[in-house]
């Protein structure tokens, strides 16, 4: 056996404390561990499907309401190009969700990870294991956005194969003239799928956070999407002036910006920094709260 020593309770003196040979908290919860106990769980699977189902549904949509668009003066938007070409209704896909339906599987996967074990009053057994209260969040949290990941590749790429097999591949059209040939409108597609995994990080900082603090999963999943609508509507507020450059969704759309013959990147710069910034906190907060916190279920 070896030891090792730690503060008890209203002593200055460390005691020792017993631990099995071998042990080492980097190899408890392994990642894999985890994916694999996520990946089994029924809402994983259901928003899969939704995600899955998205681009058909469009597809059924303009097939049966006609080609999009037409009854908007001379103003021509991304919408308007949508079956022009798999790359076309690729993008189409991402620009009508990235407001709110991707915003939800990040919630889900990020919110319910730690706030669900409590509810199953199995997290304080994952602790006395044991695994160190920080690899079990690094854990979660990782595989947490991993799948958050997933969720928004696999928009974008079931939507590439069912445009192409309805409109066929060629150049992506641009709304305002041009066209980007198909290579580089997938290498642009890429950066835009980057682009919105990091602007729904601020999302993710808030549903894990909350899912530290809560023994709801459904009140830290509908906490951190109540937040990001209310970020939303205060970015509507235009009184606000300058200070909705503080907004993560002040800049959502910068990925707009890459659709161009030549793209600009500053948007996407400034969006990458607020939302780098607030997730950082917010992730800070999560580990430093639940290394103090009672954990009783």
């Amino acid at each position: 056996m070896s030891t090792l020593t730690e503060p008890a309770p209203h002593t200055e003196h460390p005691v020792p404390v017993a631990t099995a040979s071998g042990y080492r908290a980097s190899r408890t919860l392994p990642l894999r561990v985890e994916l694999a106990r996520q990946l089994r769980r029924r809402r994983t699977l259901v928003m899969g499907a939704i995600l899955g189902a998205l681009p058909f549904v469009l597809a059924i949509a303009f097939a049966i309401g006609g080609e999009p668009g037409g009854e908007g003066g001379d103003r021509i938007n991304l919408m308007d190009t949508a079956t022009a070409s798999g790359a076309n209704f690729a993008a189409v896909n991402l620009f009508v969700s990235a407001g709110f339906l991707l915003v939800v599987p990040v919630a889900l996967f990020c919110g319910d990870t730690v706030a669900s074990e409590a509810n199953w009053a199995s997290l304080r057994y994952l602790l006395a294991a044991p695994v160190p209260r920080a690899r079990l969040l690094w854990s979660k949290l990782v595989v947490g956005l991993g799948l958050s990941l997933a969720a928004m590749v696999l928009l974008p790429l079931v939507a590439l194969a069912v445009g192409t097999a309805a409109y066929g591949w060629g150049p992506l059209e641009i709304p305002t003239g041009g066209a980007l040939d198909a290579g580089t409108a997938a290498q642009r597609l890429v950066v835009i799928v980057g682009y919105v995994f990091v602007s729904q990080l601020v999302t993710a900082g808030l549903a894990f956070w909350l899912s530290t603090k809560t023994d709801a999963p459904l009140g830290a999943v509908g906490g951190a999407v109540g937040l990001t609508i209310v970020g939303n509507v205060l970015d509507a507020v235009t009184a606000l002036g300058d200070w909705r450059d503080f907004l993560p969704a002040h800049w959502q759309f910068a990925w707009a910006d890459a659709l161009q013959p030549t793209p600009e990147y500053s948007g996407m710069i400034q969006g990458t920094a607020v939302s780098v910034t607030y997730a950082v906190v917010l992730f800070a907060l999560a580990f430093r709260g639940f290394a103090h916190k009672d954990v009783v279920s």
